[in-house]
């Protein structure tokens, strides 16, 4: 997920599901799976989109248009969000993700509706592609998605099922109001000149979450919303993987990216926000045109002509030459320890690097991730790397701040080094884009405006009954 996914947790740091949360029989969530393959290959499936009603018997979370959505497929999605999210909530956090999902379900359910009326379908192949992008963007393999999903109790239909529903919705808002967007040579020439005499200002590269109010009855609930999934991503939850679950405009299926913009180019509020933001901070929830929004600033490019510095100079100046703050993971191993134990430690230890971002709350997450206590942490603290073994030196020299080195052996047992440094920012200049970046995002400028009023009018005309 670019993302469904930011950083996923552990499988063995999430809470699996109750035994009321096995499927029931014959049932795989609401989209017929009974060909599907896990992640890619075997019999491809007609339509990943298409809806199939829950069998008889199965608890109802709400009705859409009379359409079932289950008790079974809400938990299971529930986990997915908390397994892919690296989160641990408390109780009432997770009675707060179970109120965001399920209306998040209930307008996803109002989009494959829509769709299903308009004969769009999607294809296995569709889905493979785009699980695919997301694994890639999170350095995962199809194993470890797997592993993370299982240790979770998620099955893999959920999660193709959510992939599924976002690539429909999508297509079905470019077929319905693609032919109503238009963006003229005099449109794209008027945006350049913008861009060009305003290049004396800083562009962001921004990430969205918007949750739409439709009545002012709505206002106070969506802005409780939106406040509560501040605070989960302050919990650790990646702004990724929580702009595919939950935000409501078309940048959702690319993880909320909005790609570069300009000062003063967004709504004045949302500008404003943005100018107080540093690069990999969220603001906090605001109300602008038509909703809600929460804003991640990813990068920043300064005014052109702007002088910077040497990004390696930077870097090295956080710290006295040869030092580096460092962490230490520790699966131990006695010299006698059977070969096939070795193994295995060394597959968990490369496992649980894969989750590994940064020293912030490392030791917190070795613990919930090994609760038995049997793999240890250390703070080494500000370390002088001649100080350390050569294998270890060379291990280090090879990763990136606030990475983690490859599993190694030593005579403790399976070892893990983890950089605590942060990556220093150091801002580009602006960049004058082709007319075809300028014409591509004013399209979609366009495309999402109508894409949200399109929402809008499926939600007033809508059946919905939440139990």
């Amino acid at each position: 997920m670019a993302a469904l996914v930011g950083a996923f947790a552990v499988a063995s740091a999430t809470a699996p599901l109750s035994a009321q949360d096995a499927p029931p029989a014959m049932h795989r969530g609401h989209h017929d799976t009974s060909q599907q393959q896990p992640l890619e290959g075997g019999p491809p499936v007609a339509n990943e989109a298409a809806i199939v009603e829950p069998p008889k018997g199965d608890a109802v979370a709400a009705t859409v248009n009379d359409s079932v959505i289950s008790e079974y497929d809400l938990r299971q999605r529930v986990a997915l969000f908390i397994a892919t999210s690296n989160i641990h909530p408390t109780d009432e956090v997770r009675k707060q993700i179970r109120d965001q999902v399920l209306k998040q379900l209930e307008t996803e359910r109002l989009e494959l509706l829509e769709a299903q009326k308009n004969k769009v379908s999607v294809s296995s192949s569709e889905v493979d592609k785009a699980i695919d992008d997301i694994m890639k963007d999170n350095h995962l393999t199809a194993e470890q998605l797997k592993s993370v999903l299982a240790g979770a109790g998620v099955q893999m239909a959920t999660f193709r099922s959510q992939i599924a529903a976002q690539i429909a919705w999508s297509k079905l808002v470019q077929d319905q109001l693609g032919d109503r967007v238009h963006v003229s040579k005099e449109d794209v020439q008027a945006e350049l000149g913008r861009i060009k005499e305003n290049s004396n200002k800083p562009q962001f590269q921004v990430s969205e979450i918007f949750q739409p109010v439709d009545t002012p009855e709505q206002d106070a609930k969506v802005h409780k919303d939106m406040d509560d999934l501040a605070n989960q991503i302050s919990l650790g939850a990646p702004f990724q993987a929580v702009a595919r679950q939950f935000s409501q405009n078309p940048t959702a299926a690319q993880g909320g990216d909005m790609g570069w913009v300009q000062d003063g180019q967004l709504a004045p509020e949302l500008n404003a926000a943005l100018g107080k933001l540093q690069v990999g901070q969220v603001s906090p929830s605001i109300r602008s045109v038509g909703g809600y929004y929460l804003l991640a600033l990813r990068d920043r490019r300064e005014p052109a002509g702007t002088k910077l510095p040497d990004p390696k100079q930077v870097q090295q100046a956080q710290y006295p030459a040869g030092e580096l703050p460092l962490d230490r993971i520790l699966f131990p191993l006695s010299p006698k320890t059977p070969k096939n134990i070795v193994e295995a430690a060394g597959q968990a230890a490369a496992k649980f690097r894969a989750h590994i971002e940064g020293c912030d709350h490392l030791q917190e997450f070795v613990g919930k991730a090994f609760p038995s206590g049997g793999v240890q942490f250390y703070s080494l603290g500000l370390t002088k790397l001649a100080e350390l073994s050569s294998e270890i030196q060379t291990a280090v020299s090879e990763t990136h701040p606030g990475e983690a080195t490859p599993p190694f052996g030593s005579s403790a047992g399976i070892e893990i080094i983890v950089r605590c440094d942060k990556p220093v920012f150091v801002p580009q200049v602006i960049q004058i884009p082709t007319q075809d970046a300028v014409e591509q995002q004013l399209y979609e400028d366009q495309i999402s405006t109508l894409a949200r009023q399109y929402l809008r009018d499926l939600r007033r005309d809508a059946d919905i009954e939440t139990r």
